[in-house]
C-alpha cells in the first residue's frame, strides 16, 4: 500500500505544479493558448465542469459538488478494492495513478469551481478540439492498468 500512496502523491503533486506553473505562471490563464509545438503540443485553456469531455457539464453549484463526492466514492471503492485483492506493484501503481489524479481534479472543483484543462495534442491530419490535464492522464493510465493487472498480478506481492 506504501508504493499506492506515493504513486497517487506523486501523480498529485505533478498534476498540480504543472496547472500552477501553466495556468497562472505562464498566465494561460488570460492568454488562453500557447503554441509549444504546433500542432503536437498546444497548450489551450479550458475550464471544465463536468467529466470528461464536458459531459454532464453544467453551472450548477451542486453538480460540482456531486461530481467531488463522485471521486470521493470511486477512490474510497478503489483503494478498498485493491487492499482486499491485492496484487503486485503494478496494480499499486495503477490505484495510486488512479487516485491521485482524481484528487488533483477534486482540488481544481473546489478551488476553482471547475477542472483547469490545457493540454491540446493533435496529429497527423486530425485537429483536436478538446483540452485535457495530467490528473486525466493518470486517471485514464491508472483505470487501464487496473483493468490489465487486477487478479494477473498477485504472484509478486509488494
Amino acid at each position: 500500500m506504501r508504493l499506492l500512496v506515493i504513486t497517487a502523491f506523486l501523480a498529485f503533486a505533478v498534476d498540480q505544479i504543472s496547472k500552477i506553473w501553466i495556468v497562472h505562471v505562464m498566465d494561460l490563464k488570460t492568454r488562453l493558448a500557447i503554441d509549444v509545438l504546433p500542432p503536437l503540443l498546444n497548450f489551450r485553456m479550458g475550464w471544465n465542469r463536468g467529466i470528461n469531455f464536458g459531459l454532464f457539464a453544467g453551472n450548477e453549484e451542486w453538480l460540482r459538488w456531486i461530481l467531488i463526492a463522485v471521486a470521493f466514492g470511486i477512490c474510497a471503492f478503489v483503494l478498498r478494492w485493491v487492499r482486499k485483492e491485492g496484487g503486485g506493484w503494478r496494480v499499486y501503481v495503477s490505484a495510486g495513478l488512479l487516485v491521485g489524479g482524481a484528487m488533483g481534479n477534486v482540488i481544481d472543483r473546489i478551488v476553482y469551481g471547475a477542472v483547469a484543462d490545457f493540454l491540446n495534442m493533435s496529429c497527423c491530419g486530425f485537429t483536436n478540439p478538446t483540452a485535457f490535464n495530467i490528473a486525466d492522464i493518470a486517471i485514464f493510465a491508472g483505470a487501464i492498468g487496473l483493468i490489465f493487472f487486477v487478479g494477473k498480478d498477485s504472484e509478486s506481492q509488494t
